[in-house]
């Protein structure tokens, strides 16, 4: 099977469901920039000894695609097969959270996002969680998305935050707290 298909050179590209649009549509916006946040998680995984949390991350990484393709699937979409994330994938995401926040110090101020190399880059994956819940709210202005979407993600961005403290902690690397120059 060939990679390339020509199909997108004059700058569109087809939906699930087979709807022609260009590549700068919102909706490929919303979904491309859930791809670029699943390549960083690659990044996240590749750096991880610990396979806890590889394993983690790499289950995160299979959502991601069932995010990317509830975006790219129109609700009008006449297609047999629709893959969308689910209630349960959320309350999981929250269900982590609340057991790593057991065992770590409690926030008394901002942090600066960095730490260890994969903490840091856990903090790059959060930013982009967070814009891609930005694009998906301008689509949502527009056309009907599945909720989940949105909610998945809005709580993704907290689950990355916290693992990037989880993992610093296990690194012994101390978080520096934002002070503001007043």
């Amino acid at each position: 099977m060939k990679i390339y298909t020509k199909s997108g050179d004059l700058g569109e590209t087809s939906l699930f469901g087979g709807r022609r649009v260009p590549k700068h549509h919102l909706r490929i916006e919303a979904y491309g920039t859930v791809d670029e946040l699943n390549s960083i998680l690659g990044l996240v995984a590749s750096q991880f000894a610990e396979s806890d949390l590889r394993d983690l991350v790499e289950g995160v990484q299979a959502e991601l695609f069932e995010v990317g393709a509830d975006l790219a699937t129109p609700f009008d979409a006449k297609t047999s097969h629709i893959v969308r994330v689910k209630a349960p994938n959320i309350a999981r995401l929250e269900q982590e959270i609340d057991a790593w926040q057991e065992n770590l110090p409690e926030l008394q101020s901002f942090i600066l996002p960095g730490g260890s190399v994969t903490g840091a880059t856990l903090h790059i994956a959060r930013t982009v969680c967070r814009r891609a819940e930005r694009a998906i709210t301008a689509l949502a202005e527009v056309e009907d998305i599945h909720p989940d979407a949105l909610r998945y993600l809005n709580r993704l961005s907290d689950w990355l935050f916290i693992l990037a403290r989880v993992v610093n902690h296990r690194h012994g690397k101390v978080e520096t707290p934002w002070i503001p120059n007043l």
